[in-house]
């Protein structure tokens, strides 16, 4: 019980000291095995230091001002973004991005469609937020 208590504490410790955003469970794999870091980042998400973004995805949280809720302290895209470089996915602009810059069209783009190089297996958002994937050859 003690145990996993100090475990959080390391854990929530290192989220705070990091200059990123976004967390893999993969990265405090040297502080204890798979399922005691689990059980640490559930009890975070809990606490709401953090939010998950997806599977075994954690973002750092905040409260919102306007709602009152558990949200992350960055943009979906940008949180997806960093995912996806941690993950060694290539990212890139997607068509909505470039028509706009382009001045093709004056349709702001939402930002929840990021172009990636390569196949995508994951689903990275929250509370019903998702990123779409634009596969880019």
């Amino acid at each position: 019980m003690k145990l996993s208590k100090i475990l959080e504490e390391k854990i929530a410790l290192r989220i705070a000291d990091s200059p990123n955003e976004v967390f893999m469970r993969q990265d405090f794999n040297d502080l204890a095995d798979y399922n005691q870091v689990g059980r640490s980042l559930r009890q975070l998400v809990v606490k709401g230091i953090i939010i998950k973004i997806g599977y075994g995805l954690y973002a750092k949280a905040g409260i919102s001002p306007l709602s009152n809720r558990i949200v992350p302290r960055r943009s979906l895209r940008d949180l997806a973004t960093e995912a996806l470089k941690k993950l060694k996915i290539e990212v890139f602009s997607s068509s909505y991005d470039q028509a706009y810059n382009q001045g093709q069209t004056t349709q702001v783009p939402t930002g929840r469609v990021i172009g990636v190089k390569g196949r995508v297996a994951r689903k990275i958002g929250y509370e019903g937020k998702y990123i779409t994937f634009e596969y880019i050859s």
